[in-house]
């Protein structure tokens, strides 16, 4: 769709398009050793930018909560985000770019072998505080409780510091985490898949949305979103198809 000055102004009134970065996942952001973001999100941002002709602006946040926010109040005009239904009160989804799998990991010695097995009286879960695990097992466990570190990097931290049953988390940092060290092991499977989407704060116009969802889907059909991951090393998150997951 034609890119107006009108729809310009809705999608970044201060001139410059200001994108939310979360660094707490690491199969999509990170901070380089000189503290500059890097990685896929970053690497759409700067494309969005500049299918828009605007310069671009990075806020970036240590977790997914922080990040959300900054969009919801319109601090910032886009970010990156796992889908949720809680988030969607505030901030309007493309489909999915990127799908993750969220997984369980345990003490090498627990006697639980299985995903389902989680949901027991007296088990806990440790999960980032805000993140895309914390949303969905605080709405699905009937039985487990809760146990949230200050940030998604941090869970394993916390799972140890306090002696908990379980750290739930993106995959792949559950396994870096888990070759480290002996007395830990992850739990076949997975519990959730994560939808990987784009998003704006919900009061931008119908049209602000639609350019964002055409955007996805282009970057996804043109091998931007596959090439990304790859030039970044990402292991286990795959391209969503087209359209969603």
């Amino acid at each position: 769709m034609p890119v107006t000055p009108d729809l310009l102004t809705t999608l970044a009134p201060t001139g410059r398009i200001r994108a939310a970065i979360n660094t707490g996942n690491p199969i999509l952001a990170r901070r380089e050793a000189d503290g500059r973001p890097a990685g896929v999100s970053v690497d759409l941002a700067h494309r969005f930018a500049e299918r828009l002709g605007l310069p671009l602006e990075l806020a970036v946040f240590d977790t997914a909560a922080q990040s959300v926010e900054a969009v919801t109040r319109e601090e910032a005009d886009f970010g990156f985000f796992a889908i949720d239904p809680v988030r969607g009160a505030g901030i309007a989804f493309s489909a999915p770019y990127v799908l993750i799998e969220g997984s369980y990991l345990v003490a090498a010695g627990s006697p639980l072998t299985d995903n389902a097995q989680v949901d027991q009286p007296g088990c806990t879960v440790v999960v980032g505080q805000g993140s895309a695990y914390d949303l969905f097992l605080s709405r699905t466990l009937a039985h487990a409780q809760i146990v949230r570190a200050p940030s998604s990097p941090a869970v394993v931290e916390t799972f140890l510091a306090t002696g908990s049953d379980v750290a739930a988390g993106v995959r792949q940092q559950l396994e870096a985490d888990a070759a480290q060290r002996a007395d830990l092991r992850l739990l076949p499977g997975r519990f959730m898949v994560i939808e990987q989407a784009m998003g704006l704060p919900r009061p931008r116009s119908q049209a602000a949305q639609r350019l964002l969802a055409d955007f996805v889907e282009e970057a996804k059909a043109s091998g931007f979103v596959a090439q990304a991951l790859q030039r970044h090393g990402i292991q286990g998150a795959v391209v969503a198809p087209a359209g969603g997951a």
